[in-house]
């Protein structure tokens, strides 16, 4: 039996494979998955097959795909859920050691927006305004404890200000309330906010990565506009259950490696907003123990914790 397992694992696939992704079709990690699952179909020879598991947060597609058989039959699309939950949720339907990084594949700035309209023009305007009115302020985000109400949260506890959490139903929902004036600002994801920014009916302020997007690259970054050491982004990779024999994680490593140098994979990921950026497991697995941290640092200072 210790002998068969390595010689199956060299095999391996020899059937279909699942890709849980824990959010709903048409998001941001969604259209990345449904870019990535046929290149690596390619690589490996067999279909992959994406099932939308969405709901409480990112727990629940993490939790599924925790739970399968660590065979490399099934696979998750990892996202910031991964690292930010583990810092809010007092309990997981998962422990986080049960899922393994297999590779990073991209980062996507998230962007402060306002209202063109505010007469906010920039970083340092909003931080004057929130001060002189601390606590009568709103900002909106996609809902409680997500990554765009974190970004919120690092900023007021970078900046030293108040303003109060104004949580909707989706990002297309708290940029509405942008528009519309009922809230101040928001920090989204930047290519769901990026047509309605050149469109002329939202302001960018600045975005969160330590270096400026290629799709906007006249809006500085937060570090840029005045608060060191800001960075947050969205990011995206592959993950799967621990346990996974040595030579079927390395093959999936590997051919996620070639996907990801892949020019029109590249070139795909960019028009949608993100920006390429291939890190291993062994890195990967380091940067979300980093992430972790950082958000428990802002849970604690932001009292946010969830059942």
């Amino acid at each position: 039996m210790g002998l068969a397992l390595p010689a199956a694992a060299q095999t391996w696939p020899t059937r279909p494979i699942k890709l849980v992704v824990p959010f709903p079709p048409g998001g941001l990690i969604d259209n990345m998955a449904r870019l990535v699952a046929p290149k690596l179909a390619q690589e490996l020879g067999q279909p992959i097959v994406i099932d939308n598991k969405a709901g409480a947060g990112g727990n629940l597609g993490a939790g599924e795909a925790s739970r399968a058989a660590p065979d490399g039959y099934t696979l998750l699309m990892a996202s910031p859920p991964l690292t930010i939950n583990p810092a809010l949720y007092k309990k997981l339907p998962y422990e986080p050691k049960q899922i393994v990084p297999i590779g990073l594949l991209g980062r996507v700035p998230n962007v402060l927006v306002v209202n063109p309209a505010s007469g906010i023009q920039s970083l340092a305007d909003l931080t004057a305004r929130v001060k002189a009115r601390p606590g009568q302020l709103n900002y909106a985000s996609n809902g409680q404890g997500t990554s765009l109400h974190l970004s919120a949260e690092l900023y007021k506890s970078q900046a030293g200000v108040f303003v109060t959490h104004i949580p909707y139903r989706g990002a297309a929902a708290g940029l509405t309330a942008v528009m519309a004036d009922e809230v101040s600002f928001m920090f989204d994801n930047l290519p769901s906010a990026l047509g309605l920014i050149n469109g002329g009916k939202l302001k960018a302020l600045a975005v969160t990565t330590p270096q400026r997007s290629s799709a906007l690259p006249g809006v500085p970054t937060m570090e840029e506009a005045g608060l060191k050491g800001y960075q947050v982004f969205a990011w995206f990779g592959l993950a799967a259950p621990a346990g996974l024999p040595a030579a079927v994680q390395q093959k999936l490593e590997q051919s996620l490696e070639r996907v990801a140098q892949q020019p029109e994979v590249k070139a795909a990921m960019q028009k949608a907003g993100a920006e390429p950026t291939w890190v291993n497991a062994q890195g990967m697995a380091s940067f979300m123990q980093a992430d972790t941290a950082q958000w428990k640092k802002v849970a604690d200072y932001a009292r946010i914790s969830l059942e």
